[in-house]
């Protein structure tokens, strides 16, 4: 029989309505039932595309001993990470206090006043591999609820006043200084992998902030040997394993330092994130290569992952048919089946296709040469091989889109989309493609419309027409920051009025007053153990850096003071994040190179259309990290008022266009005429 979960909308939490567990979603039915039975919670915690979550379900959750334990001992609650980061947030926070690391699936036992006692991540089901099986767990937990309640309900007291003081910043850590950048590339380089790219070893992560913030200080410094890490670091991930070769984006992470064997789950996120240090590297290097990559994550996007009604769904899972990564590999049989001996033969050869496999007796498709090189090396022609490895891949991906897919995860969420807005804006402008700008734009039509409340607060997830769960900070701050990008892609004055709304809500309702910066959660969200301040990046920038960051970029185009105030409150109450642990703090540091300026206000005021597109294209292709652009005709429909002290005295002037770079509203002469722009835009991107 179906359990609670059968009425929810979460992918994940779908996952789990035929256990015989019997599992309740959080919320006030099952907290009510804690307290009134004086039975503790036992709280998992996982996402869909999660391998061992799935691992666990099956060991444990279908196995009905494990779960008649369960049900009689515990009011057990399931959470998707996903839709509940709040809770994700402070109960990985408990887990890492007690056991020093953590995971997902996340499993915690709660007092019923919902404070955490014991916690872990993966149990097997029975002793093994040096862990206890989670009977034992079970009895353990049972053992001292009933035996020793009083400790177990001190030690949870404890726990979570830790838990409430995490966040809370030490506000005399330092100056807010250029200093800080030079410190943290300091460390970045001491944990780089100057053989592979990347930083640290396996599991290897992309880390697309540090790289964006490297970008930033080659330009403030033109440091080469910065700029050479990036490159190395983008080049073998674009032909490591981590990346698909053949539909384009980016795997999770790669179990190996190389970038070879990813865990194959693809997330929104990531492909959003590395297409915009990609779009970066593009712009400062001018490899083509990196301006594929970037085409085909997001084809890949628009072809596997966009709902019908313009929203981006969320993640595809490593496992299809019940093996990770099975939808992704090949043998050499199975690809000269499809190609014919003689371009199998060169394929393989590219691709480090062999019969012993570099993954348990199969193959991930990856480049260990390039392209160029595997053509001198054999004597063959160059582009007669890129032509003929293109329809390779292309009649590779047609038999693959064949095979069972893995499965997807197709909620929409505000924080994940924004970042994916972001991408597609900037992609349209740099790379040319109108069709990304569409995509953007039907995303965010989308969420304004079906992720709304009646008052304009947004919400976090939406699944089969039902949003849910009032928004975080990130969602309100990536989404001021894609909005941002929307206009200065489109210059569609609409998008500033939007922005400004969700700006002013983020300082009604979410700053730190005492502090500064903000809280992950609104003043006026669910009460829980602890309101958390989300100050480290995770695998997505921290909502207190991306907070500073649309803050300053909406402050610089706007004159709003408030704005650029409490961005520099979030940067001073991460001084000591950005000193101590520069490393998880790349976002902010990002956003602290643009606070130390210079930023280039530019304003553009033309007398047609045509003049702005061309104008504003020549800009957006220079690498100028620093910058905010507007632009204005005499009849450009949705006129937002708040852009109205950018262009306050700035004429169109005698011929079509004039050209202002301000720095706080102080503006130069104009510039007009197309030679004297492309120079004043290569004055700009040398600088």
């Amino acid at each position: 029989m179906p359990n609670r979960l059968a009425n929810e909308t979460s992918p994940y939490l779908l996952q789990h309505a035929n256990n015989p567990v019997d599992w309740h979603p959080w919320g006030p039915e099952a907290l009510a039932r804690s307290q009134a039975e004086q039975k503790p919670i036992f709280l998992s915690i996982g996402y869909s595309a999660c391998h061992w979550c799935h691992v666990m379900e099956h060991e444990s959750f279908e196995n009905t001993l494990i779960a008649a334990a369960l049900n009689d001992k515990f009011i057990n609650i399931k959470v998707d990470r996903e839709e509940r980061p709040d809770l994700d947030q402070i109960y990985m926070n408990a887990v890492q206090l007690i056991t020093g690391r953590g995971g997902w699936p996340m499993s915690v036992f709660l007092t019923p006043d919902l404070q955490p006692f014991f916690g872990g991540t993966y149990w097997p089901p029975d002793a093994r591999m040096g862990m206890p099986g989670f009977d034992q767990v079970i009895a353990a937990v049972d053992d001292a609820w009933r035996n020793r309640r009083e400790q177990a309900i001190e030690q949870a007291g404890e726990l979570t006043r830790h838990l409430q003081q995490i966040g809370h910043t030490d506000t005399a850590a330092g100056q807010l200084a250029p200093e800080l950048l030079g410190h943290a590339v300091a460390k970045l380089e001491q944990v780089f992998d100057f053989t592979n790219g990347g930083f640290g070893q396996a599991p290897k992560f992309p880390h697309s902030m540090d790289l964006q913030l490297l970008m930033r200080v080659w330009f403030r410094a033109r440091r080469d040997g910065v700029l050479d890490m990036v490159k190395l670091n983008l080049d073998k991930m674009a032909r490591g394993g981590i990346y698909d070769h053949l539909a384009g984006g980016f795997a999770r992470y790669t179990v190996d330092a190389r970038w070879l064997v990813p865990h194959f789950e693809k997330m929104l996120y990531d492909n959003a994130l590395l297409t915009g240090a990609y779009l970066d590297g593009y712009l400062i290097t001018r490899d083509e290569a990196y301006a594929r990559v970037v085409r085909e994550s997001l084809d890949y996007i628009l072809g596997y992952m966009t709902d019908e009604r313009g929203g981006f769904h969320s993640t595809e899972d490593a496992d299809s048919e019940g093996e990770e990564g099975k939808f992704y590999v090949w043998t050499p049989a199975e690809i000269k089946e499809i190609l014919g001996d003689e371009r199998a033969d060169r394929f393989c050869y590219v691709y480090d296709v062999t019969e012993a496999g570099n993954f348990e007796g199969h193959n991930i498709l990856n480049l260990p040469k390039t392209i160029a090189q595997c053509a001198s090396l054999r004597g063959w022609d160059l582009n007669e091989l890129q032509d003929e490895l293109a329809e390779s891949r292309a009649a590779l991906l047609a038999v693959r889109d064949r095979r069972v897919r893995p499965g997807k995860d197709d909620k929409i969420l505000v924080s994940w989309n924004s970042l994916m807005i972001d991408s597609m804006a900037r992609a349209a402008g740099i790379l040319g493609d109108a069709k990304y700008l569409d995509a953007a734009r039907a995303a965010a039509e989308f969420i304004l419309n079906e992720m709304r409340r009646d008052d304009g607060r947004l919400l976090h997830s939406w699944r089969t027409g039902e949003a849910k769960f009032d928004a975080y900070l990130d969602d309100y701050s990536y989404l001021i920051n894609a909005f941002v990008s929307l206009y200065e892609a489109s210059f569609d004055e609409r998008w500033i009025d939007e922005a400004v709304t969700l700006a002013d809500l983020i300082l009604a309702h979410f700053p730190d007053t005492s502090a500064g910066g903000f809280f992950f959660t609104a003043d006026d969200h669910e009460q829980l153990i602890a309101r958390n301040k989300d100050m480290h990046d995770s695998s997505v920038p921290s909502g207190n850096a991306m907070s500073a960051t649309a803050l300053l970029r909406l402050g610089k185009l706007t004159g709003r003071n408030d704005y650029l105030e409490a961005a520099r409150g979030a940067l001073e109450s991460a001084i000591g994040i950005m000193r101590q642990s520069p490393t998880a703090a790349g976002q902010m540091l990002i956003a602290a190179d643009m606070f130390f300026g210079p930023v280039n206000e530019v304003a553009i005021v033309c007398a047609g259309d045509e003049d702005v597109s061309r104008i504003a294209h020549d800009l957006c292709r220079r690498y100028i990290p620093n910058r905010v652009v507007a632009a204005r005709t005499p009849d450009a429909v949705n006129r937002s008022t708040h852009l109205d002290p950018l262009f306050e005295g700035k004429p169109a002037g005698d011929g079509s266009v004039n050209v202002f770079v301000c720095e706080n509203f102080a503006c130069q002469a104009p510039v007009s005429g197309t030679e004297q722009i492309e120079a004043l835009w290569n004055e700009l991107a040398n600088s």
